[in-house]
């Protein structure tokens, strides 16, 4: 079978309900990688918060981050990276606004630097300073903030996500998307206009020479978008929203009972392997 790129959103697609790659999973990403398939991350994480799961597969081709923001080859320093910030004063812009609407807090990230507007013990807090090779930057995010930001990540209350979507809509529609993040937290992402994840997986398909209708994209979240409808086969999780699964070409099994793998092994004809429970 000719070489497909297969690219796998991590939360809610790849993972299962407790952040692991299952057995089966990980051993049919192996058979897919041996059969001569590219298989990448593309994911709104940054890579500091993706890079676990990119060593446990094993991989050596390029990761989207950031729902497209960042684009890079952990493995080939002079690869051709693509990073498309933020402009600095509209970062500060989309900060006014949260305080306008009110939110529980505002985080800004350069790459893997990352600067936390309020300092919490909130969980998502703890998350975004996971893997950091220097400590966060607490206090006000238009003070500290150095240069353009890669994203700025917006935790909301749980009752303003809709206004505060619609407040930057209203403001900031020119310039920047947002994105919600249905896991591991609820969090509005702010990207610049125009990245998303198509973006980076159409750079890396052709830098493999692989053609669109044999890219295999699996999503469940409105991050997955334009991912989904610009692979040749674009697969919705089962748990994932309506909309995706309106959207895209096939539907396969949750995240949570291998709908990765299960696609993969029919599709390319992988070998079939023994079900294992689910860590």
């Amino acid at each position: 079978m000719k070489k497909h790129l297969i690219a796998l959103d991590l939360d809610g697609t790849l993972l299962n309900n407790n952040k692991v790659i299952s057995d089966q999973t990980l051993k049919t990403i192996e058979s897919a990688k041996e059969a001569g398939h590219i298989v990448a991350i593309a994911t709104g994480r940054p890579f500091r918060a993706s890079k676990q799961y990119y060593q446990q597969m094993g991989l050596s081709s390029p990761i989207v981050n950031m729902n497209g923001a960042f684009t890079h080859h952990p493995k080939q320093v002079n690869w051709d990276h693509q990073h498309s910030p933020l402009p600095k004063d509209v970062a500060h812009d989309i900060v006014d606004t949260c305080y306008d609407v009110g939110v529980q807090n505002i985080l800004a990230e350069i790459m893997d630097d990352v600067y936390i507007e309020y300092e919490n013990n909130h969980d998502i807090t703890k998350f975004f300073q996971f893997g950091l090779d220097t400590p966060a930057t607490f206090g006000k995010i238009k003070d500290h903030l150095p240069q353009d930001p890669s994203s700025v990540l917006i935790h909301p209350f749980d009752d303003r996500v809709d206004a505060i979507r619609q407040t930057l809509t209203d403001r900031h529609a020119s310039v920047v998307d947002h994105r919600k993040w249905g896991a591991p937290f609820h969090v509005i992402e702010v990207i610049r206009s125009d990245m998303h994840k198509a973006v980076g997986v159409q750079k890396i398909a052709k830098d493999y020479d692989i053609p669109k209708d044999r890219i295999i994209a699996f999503g469940d979240e409105d991050n997955d978008f334009e991912m989904i409808e610009y692979a040749g086969v674009g697969v919705a999780m089962d748990n994932g929203i309506d909309e995706l699964k309106s959207l895209a070409n096939e539907i396969t099994s949750t995240n949570h009972d291998d709908g990765v793998a299960q696609f993969l092994q029919e599709y390319l004809n992988l070998p079939k392997i023994e079900l294992t429970k689910n860590v």
